[in-house]
């Protein structure tokens, strides 16, 4: 192995350590209640610049963190996708909205911290735009997935799409961060399994994007 090797190993493996504690410390206080010294010093590095040389501003940060991870479930929702090639089921369409993410954060094992880590960045809405542009980036199948949605609604107005799409959001990102938090506490859980949760979802949103409209009075 020659130094060059070597170097470069030690760099990823500095770079994993330090996405690793970033990602465990804004899950559990906030983007904004952590500074970047504790990062360094949760990953075992003595240099507290460590985040600044590695990843530049915190921003670059939250965005090398959604990047690991979207390109792992851009993986599980691209076969998911060809699997059902042109459905025209919405449950079938939604359902590659959710297991992708579910799939994943069962993948992790316990405990994990993306789904409160998500939760926490997209409360911010400078963060959650920052988020959103890069899961897209590391994300092709999301424009076909969408688009597919798109072709099994009945035709909506456009704020109430944009609302049931905020909601859907909210529903996907809530419900796995509330059950990571359990899992991480050994507290009960509503359902038994991530799947199962998946499903529980699935039966939620495909519902909510169903419900009728009640006309403005």
């Amino acid at each position: 192995m020659t130094a060059r090797t070597r170097q470069q190993e030690r760099v990823s493996a500095t770079r994993e350590a330090l996405l690793t504690a970033a990602e465990r410390l804004f899950a559990e206080h906030g983007v904004h209640a952590v500074a970047n010294r504790q990062i360094s010093a949760a990953a075992g590095q003595g240099n507290n610049a460590a985040v600044n040389y590695h990843f530049g501003t915190k921003t670059d940060l939250v965005r090398a963190i959604v990047r690991r991870h979207a390109e792992q479930m851009e993986r599980i929702r691209a076969g998911m996708l060809a699997d059902i090639g042109d459905s025209t089921e919405l449950r079938d369409w939604v359902a590659c909205v959710v297991r992708p993410t579910t799939e994943h954060l069962a993948a992790l094992g316990r405990p994990s911290w993306y789904a409160r880590f998500i939760a926490q960045v997209t409360a911010d809405p400078a963060l959650q735009a920052v988020t959103t542009a890069e899961a897209f980036a590391a994300a092709p199948s999301l424009h076909p997935l969408q688009d597919g949605v798109n072709r099994c609604l009945p035709d909506l107005p456009d704020e109430v799409y944009a609302e049931r799409g905020a909601m859907t959001r909210h529903l996907i990102t809530q419900m796995t961060a509330e059950r990571e938090r359990a899992l991480a506490d050994a507290a009960p859980t509503s359902r038994t399994t991530w799947h199962d949760t998946a499903t529980g979802l699935i039966d939620a949103i495909v519902a909510l994007w169903q419900a009728p409209v009640t006309p403005e009075r």
